[in-house]
This record gives structure tokens, sequence and C-alpha cells, in this order.
């Protein structure tokens, strides 16, 4: 199932998502763009291969979900959540904090 999503801005590369834009469901949680997501399905391979995750194992889902989040810029790489309702927080021209 594909969710069309409202106007919004994609929380990994900060570009605006057009729209009626159909992301992926999980996806538009952060939101992240269609290409953004692209890019976290190819590197979510890397990270189960270089840290060798099961994903029968709620552990190794769980971390694999945190990594997740640091990719799309809603965790910092210390797991502590971004606040990007502060302004202070939403400088796309500059590295997101611990990245």
């Amino acid at each position: 199932m594909t969710i069309p999503f409202l106007m919004g801005m994609c929380t990994k590369c900060k570009q605006a998502i057009p729209d009626g834009e159909v992301l992926n469901p999980v996806a538009s949680k952060y939101p992240a763009c269609n290409k953004c997501w692209a890019e976290w399905k190819e590197y979510q391979v890397m990270v189960m291969n270089e840290m060798r995750l099961d994903m029968s194992m709620p552990d190794h889902r769980k971390l694999l979900k945190k990594h997740e989040k640091i990719f799309v810029g809603v965790l910092s790489a210390d797991g502590e959540v971004i606040d990007y309702s502060n302004e202070d927080n939403r400088k796309p021209d500059e590295p997101a904090p611990g990245a």
C-alpha cells in the first residue's frame, strides 16, 4: 500500500516533497522522499551485511531501525532525537548535529 503525501520536506535531503507524490508507508512517517528512501534501501543491505544482522532477532531489527532513523536524519548518531520544530535545528546547508 502506498500513501499520497501532502506537501512537506524530506528529512534527509531537505528538499520539498511535491503534493500528491506517492511515498512508501514507512518513508512517509519521517517523511523521506522517494530518492532518499531508495538510497536507504540500498544502504540498509550494506548495514545488515557489515554488522551481520539477523532479521529474525528482535534486537537486530531494532538496531537496523535505529540506523534507518539516523540515515533519514531524525535521530543523531548519539541516539538523540532531533527536534525539527526548533528552527535552530532546521539548517539544510549545515550538517545535522552528530553527523
